[in-house]
């Protein structure tokens, strides 16, 4: 039995100013679908400033969006495909 090697590669961008980092992420996958998510964080005006700190969560949060969206996408693939409801995916 051969198996092929597939890989996924993740894009992310990030839009900063002093108080918000805003996120998206992207992947392109072998079939040519593009699934896109977004994420923010907010620094507390307290707070020191941490650029990457933000872009931590702001990315973590756009990350953990992406996943659902491909569990999802994975989900209404296999009801397509059994022509029947599945259960859920769970993370």
């Amino acid at each position: 039995m051969t198996h092929t090697a597939v890989g996924w590669h993740v894009e992310m961008e990030f839009q900063e100013d002093d108080q918000h980092t805003r996120a998206v992420a992207l992947v392109r996958l072998p079939d040519g679908t593009e699934v896109r998510a977004h994420g923010q964080a907010s620094r507390h005006r307290i707070d020191e400033n941490q650029p990457r700190v933000g872009e931590e969560i702001a990315g973590a949060r756009a990350l953990n969006e992406l996943a659902m969206r491909l569990l999802s996408k994975a989900h209404e693939e296999i009801d397509a495909a059994s022509g029947r409801t599945s259960h859920p995916i769970n993370v």
